[in-house]
């Protein structure tokens, strides 16, 4: 059955900020404090949407969350009318503030675990929310993920949403960014990365940084997706990397149909996992590893070489669409030149400035939700969230319109935030279709 894949990426909001809210993300702590420019975060992700549908990628578009989130700080005991509730909590609780104004939604990566209808009992496509219950701004994220997917893939013949798992340090849940599909012919392979055990404490973990994926939140959401065990690979990352600064597996590896580029210190006993996948693909699998003699872990997170996207070319090879920043480190781009060069499938680099996205600790492969789909499931997806050039105009013209080109930490606490941000999320939500996904246009 033909397929194609879609990218699905996350609408920067306008709320981008520098909290330093993500303990494990380097970039994230680093920054905390500088002053953020959300329009030109937001331009950036679209020209790399642009960038993408003008090669001949399906490109599609997930909105912003409301931010301030005023019901989480309701929920915190703050109570009158939404200015009172900002104006008080920027006195007496402002790091929650700061929390509920995060704009990390745009990292489309953790929206969600996906699996094509191929690979699932039912044959739909499954949609699993993410908990991502690792870190609080995170966590209050899944109710709006789920109805903004929902809006997207509305057609129940088609595709299948799952709620988020529940809420618990043991089946904590990343989405996307810790998984992998891999297919060569008919063959499909979904490849799971957990950091700890879940329910097993006494098991090997990170010391310094927190895993986030467990493994028992892995094998629940194959479970969810009906994924045959046959078809199922489930590694645990490498527990020094995550110290380092991988707090996902999409920090460290990356795959496309048949091929992983990935560190040598991705994964436990990597040599097994390697040999699983290939076993479980028939055979047909290509890993590119890149040796830690060539490109340090230190190298790679500071890079980000590995938060890349892997797009197929018509020819059959691959270009590795990856963030400016690799240009600027000598291993890293001397070992991306020898790599186009010599025999292996990618063969073209593709640098993209997403530096407001970096600087909070994401990449490309950060901001893109992958889906797969046939063309009957195509159909069925809401047209207004597919990147066209006409909404790629109007979306420019609406950031243009609606964003600050600066914004600091004290400016969260600022009434005006809440209201510019509302009447911006409406009018996209008009835009694209969406209905009214948001609580405040339920009022």
């Amino acid at each position: 059955m033909t397929t194609r894949e879609f990218n699905f990426d996350g609408l920067v909001g306008p709320t981008h900020n520098y909290s330093g809210l993500s303990v494990g993300n380097i970039a994230s702590t680093r920054n905390q404090g500088k002053v953020a420019n959300p329009k030109l975060a937001a331009l950036q992700g679209l020209a790399k949407m642009k960038l993408l549908m003008d090669a001949g990628v399906a490109q599609g578009v997930i909105a912003p969350h409301e931010r301030p989130c005023v019901a989480t700080l309701r929920r915190a005991g703050f109570a009158g009318t939404d200015a009172d509730v900002i104006k008080r909590a920027a006195r007496e609780a402002p790091a929650l503030l700061n929390a509920v104004n995060s704009a990390s939604a745009m990292w489309a990566a953790n929206a969600a675990t996906v699996s094509p209808s191929a690979d699932t009992l039912d044959k739909r496509v499954h949609f699993t929310a993410a908990n991502l219950n690792n870190k609080f701004h995170r966590a209050i994220e899944h109710p709006t993920t789920s109805r903004i997917l929902q809006a997207i893939f509305p057609d129940a013949r088609h595709f299948t949403h799952h709620a988020a798992l529940p809420g618990c340090p043991q089946l904590g849940d990343e989405g996307a960014a810790n998984h992998t599909r891999f297919f060569s012919r008919d063959v499909g392979v979904a490849f799971f990365v957990y950091g700890a055990f879940g329910f097993d404490p006494q098991a090997s973990a990170p010391k310094k940084f927190p895993a986030r994926q467990t493994r028992d939140a892995s094998l629940a959401i194959a479970r969810l997706h009906q994924l045959d065990p046959a078809r199922v690979v489930v590694a645990q990352q490498n527990p020094d990397v995550i110290d380092a600064g991988v707090f996902h597996n999409d920090v460290i590896a990356v795959g496309n149909k048949n091929v992983l580029f990935c560190h040598e210190h991705a994964f436990v006993d990597q040599a097994r996992v390697l040999d699983e996948i290939k076993r479980k693909l028939s055979g047909d699998f290509v890993p590119i590893v890149v040796p830690d003699a060539d490109v340090s872990v230190a190298d790679a997170v500071s890079s980000y070489v590995f938060n890349s996207q892997l797009l197929t070319e018509a020819d059959g090879s691959m270009t590795l669409l990856l963030p400016s920043e690799c240009e600027a480190n000598p291993a890293v781009w001397g070992y991306l030149q020898a790599m186009v060069s010599g025999t292996g499938p990618i063969k073209k680099l593709l640098p993209v400035d997403l530096r407001e996205s970096m600087q909070n600790g994401g990449g490309p492969a950060c901001l893109r939700l992958r889906v797969e789909l046939t063309e009957a499931e195509a159909r069925a997806v809401n047209p207004h969230c597919i990147l066209t050039p006409q909404l790629h105009v109007q979306l420019v013209a609406w950031v243009k319109k609606h964003y600050r080109d600066r914004l600091a930490e004290a400016d969260l606490a600022d009434v005006a935030l809440l209201n510019e941000s509302r009447r911006a999320l409406d009018e996209l939500t008009q835009l694209i279709g969406l209905g009214s996904v948001y609580p405040f246009q339920q009022i």
